[in-house]
């Protein structure tokens, strides 16, 4: 799952103001922290030499940057974040989502909010724990499910569609239990006899 660990690049685009820092410094931020304590996440902000703005989960070899604290509300289970109201990317990847939920038998818009929910819909998502794309598959996973190139849209849409297909048939169409296994790992929902009691998932 994309965790705010990835490496993105945007143009100029402007921050919206709930994603805004809180503060900023540069250069050797070790962690960052709230007035009231809770842990923020660490962004590495820097330039490219074609102009392009990234944003990281780890500090460029050569380049200059300055590190952004982000308060990580969607990370609380007690966030007055309204998912419900989040918008979604209505119509990116239609055709590519159209196919694999009719090969897999999946409704196209369980795809769309996994994939909203794992990456928002950012193709390079990397995370870091090594989840990849759109629907941040593991390595291994990726692997069994033939998944040559997991950044290419129509293979890892293709592959997380059948894995989730999966999930769905081994939590007896289960919705919740489905995506808490594909975003913990089906043996951890087994585990906690349920979704388990990790914020992100549980999210």
């Amino acid at each position: 799952m994309l965790d705010n660990n990835s490496l993105i690049q945007v143009s100029s685009t402007p921050i919206p103001s709930y994603l805004k820092p809180s503060s900023s410094k540069t250069r050797g931020l070790s962690i960052g922290v709230t007035g009231n304590g809770s842990e923020q996440l660490k962004v590495y902000r820097y330039e490219q030499a074609n102009g392009l703005m990234v944003f990281a989960d780890h500090a460029p070899g050569g380049n200059d940057y300055q590190v952004l604290l982000y308060d990580c509300y969607a990370c609380a289970p007690d966030s007055d974040l309204d998912w419900r109201r989040m918008p979604l990317f209505s119509h990116d990847y239609d055709e590519l989502i159209a196919q694999a939920a009719k090969r897999h038998k999946l409704d196209p818009a369980l795809i769309r909010a996994v994939i909203h929910a794992e990456s928002a819909f950012n193709v390079f998502a990397l995370s870091r724990t090594g989840a990849m794309g759109l629907m941040q598959l593991m390595p291994e996973t990726a692997k069994e499910l033939g998944v040559i190139n997991a950044f290419k849209p129509d293979q890892n849409i293709e592959g997380g569609a059948e894995y989730l297909a999966q999930m769905l048939k081994r939590f007896d169409g289960d919705i919740e239990l489905a995506c808490a296994a594909y975003n913990a790992g089906p043996s951890t929902v087994v585990h906690y006899k349920g979704i388990p009691p990790y914020p992100e998932t549980q999210v």
